[in-house]
């Protein structure tokens, strides 16, 4: 515009102007002029506008940043309120993170430990999708024994045992309500503790006592018992409770496997409830994964009604109904976890001839690559072992094709630092006081004799 109107008043400036043609020319100079003027002007003010807005949302987004830095900072200081805070956030997850590569190079597991190698190289190859071996993630079942498996059966027996036995003959607000029943299977419980020794048929028994001395307990009530005993003090070791008597190496083989893709379900003789209260919390899988023993339960109004009679109401609560209905060991295993979990397992992890169906199911005629792993208890110094079991068990180990596991030989540690077993002190304490009794007797019988 501005270059047309030049070149136009050039033109008419070459022709001979007359008067009233004279002023024309200026009045073009003039408009022409002023249009680059007013471009100029319309520009700035709309860079004028553009930089205001930018920086309106610049100071809109600096507020917003400053506003959100605030609150964090509170809400880190009411957080931290005895507890260090966000600092104490960052340490545990840093700890997390160190828990997982720990767990994935199985640290606490010596470099000769047999499974070790085998189920690292068993999970590399059976996670590769390029690999024949490869498992689909549906069908990456992992079952474990609980007692024996993952946390002490000895001390100086089973957890649900110690329970029973507390119950019936402890406890302030049970212990004159108990049945005969329940205290004469609570004396065969004490002489198993004092010598080691499992009585024949105590298993059943032992369950139904179970459920007859909790009978009535909402299941929160029946969870909360259970909890508030599995944090009373290990009687054989020092700074662990029930609670606490997990084997810390085979929660490592469970964290490995579940960064894996792997599904893990504890296959227990325990009561499904005690099994419940003792696990939750402390091993990373749903209730619903946790499977064993069962007994009745029923609604606090059914009165004895059956069940194919009685319909819950808004009234009702779930309540334990008084009635063993069957012990999870050997071949009930092996049928438990074919109508709960309905997929065969890849891996199996027991302690006894409780645990034998289970191994076996996982390994035969199974479509995929399957192990089975026994553990052996042959640790005397750092817990209550059996050597005879011990041996036994690897027997059976080499006879059915499973890898045993020594406790002794296999593991760094079992309860980790700060743990340490005292049992061998006492029951050495003990053997010499009997050895001395009995020097004593014969003694004093040949004394007798000779007098």
């Amino acid at each position: 515009m501005a270059k047309k109107a030049k070149k136009k008043s050039t033109n008419k400036q070459n022709k001979k102007p007359n008067n009233n043609q004279t002023a024309k020319p200026k009045a073009a100079q003039t408009s022409s002029s002023k249009a680059p003027q007013k471009a100029e002007q319309k520009q700035s003010k709309n860079n004028s506008l553009v930089w205001k807005v930018v920086a309106g949302v610049l100071a809109a987004a600096l507020v917003t940043v400053s506003c959100l830095y605030i609150v964090k900072l509170n809400s880190n200081s009411d957080s931290g309120s005895g507890s260090n805070g966000s600092s104490q956030s960052a340490s545990q997850a840093v700890n997390d993170d160190s828990n997982k590569d720990e767990a994935e190079n199985l640290s606490l597991w010596t470099d000769e430990a047999p499974l070790k190698k085998q189920l690292t190289e068993y999970i590399n190859t059976v996670t590769d999708k390029s690999s024949v071996d490869f498992i689909p993630v549906e069908n990456r079942i992992a079952v474990f024994d609980m007692d024996g498996t993952l946390c002490c059966e000895t001390d100086p027996g089973y957890f649900d045992h110690k329970l029973l036995y507390h119950r019936v003959m402890e406890d302030p607000n049970y212990k004159d309500k108990a049945s005969a029943e329940e205290k004469e299977v609570a004396s065969i419980i004490k002489t198993y503790f004092d010598t080691g020794k499992y009585p024949d048929g105590l298993d059943v028994r032992h369950g139904k006592a179970v459920a007859s001395a909790f009978k009535g307990m909402t299941l929160d009530e029946f969870d909360a018992y259970v909890k508030e005993y599995r944090s009373q003090p290990m009687v054989s070791y020092t700074n662990m409770t029930n609670g606490e008597a997990f084997y810390k190496p085979m929660l490592q083989v469970i964290d490995l496997l579940q960064a894996n893709d792997f599904t893990v379900y504890i296959i227990s003789g325990t009561d499904r409830l005690i099994t419940r209260g003792l696990v939750d919390g402390v091993i990373n899988i749903p209730l619903s994964q946790m499977i064993g023993s069962d007994e009745t339960l029923v609604a606090d109004h059914q009165n004895g009604a059956n069940g194919l009679e009685y319909q819950f109401t808004h009234d009702d609560k779930l309540v334990t109904g008084g009635e063993f209905v069957v012990k999870n060991l050997k071949m009930n295993k092996t049928s438990v976890i074919a109508k709960e979990i309905g997929v065969q397992p890849v891996l199996s992890f027991g302690n006894s001839s409780g645990d034998t169906s289970m191994a076996n199911y996982t390994i035969t005629n199974n479509k995929y690559k399957s192990a089975a792993y026994m553990l052996c208890c042959d640790d005397l110094e750092r817990e209550n072992g059996n050597l005879e079991k011990a041996q036994k068990m690897a027997d059976s180990c080499k006879e059915n094709g499973w890898t045993a596991v020594s406790m002794k030989n296999d593991w760094t540690t079992i309860y980790g630092e700060g743990v340490t077993y005292t049992g061998a002190a006492k029951a050495e304490s003990a053997t010499q006081a009997t050895t001395a009794a009995a020097t004593e007797a014969v003694t004093q019988a040949a004394t007798k004799k000779a007098a």
